[in-house]
């Protein structure tokens, strides 16, 4: 066995398989160990990553959910404003009509008063005219004279 060339060569063989082996060892280890620390470290990095996009996600749909809520309290408040608006419009719009309406009537009052003066002053002016037609004649000279002495001499009394 010892005088075998084929035992030497397998021993030989073996013991620089065994030699290599080692360094070739320890350096494919090493090799694997950092392709093995970068895949670790892709794969935090790819987690972190992750999460980031994640709480941005939430952040996102947070902000969207107080948008919306935003917007829909807007909406109520522009609808109740518009209501109060139009209850003021209408409440505006009657107290305009009633103003116009008593306008209107203190208008018509006032023209009718002044449909009445103008009425007694013309049946005043008619009497008056009626009445000087009438004395002037029915009244003679002398009864003038007379009636003029009698309202002279009834004047002082009636003053005082």
């Amino acid at each position: 066995m010892f005088e075998s060339l084929f035992f030497w060569e397998a021993l030989a063989f073996t013991i620089f398989v065994i030699a290599v082996f080692k360094p070739i060892r320890k350096k494919v280890l090493g090799v694997l160990d950092q392709r093995i620390h970068a895949i670790r470290s892709e794969i935090e990095e790819a987690e972190h990553l992750r999460e980031d996009a994640q709480a941005t996600l939430a952040s996102f749909q947070r902000k969207q959910r107080d948008a919306t809520e935003e917007a829909e309290q807007i909406l109520v408040h522009a609808k109740e404003e518009a209501a109060r608006l139009y209850e003021e419009g209408l409440k505006g719009l009657a107290t305009a009509l009633e103003r116009r309406q008593r306008i209107a009537e203190e208008n018509i009052a006032q023209a009718e008063l002044e449909t009445k003066r103008a009425m007694r002053s013309y049946a005043v002016e008619l009497v008056i005219t009626a009445a000087t037609r009438v004395f002037t004649e029915s009244l003679d000279v002398n009864r003038d004279n007379q009636l003029i002495d009698q309202a002279v001499a009834e004047l002082p009394n009636k003053i005082h």
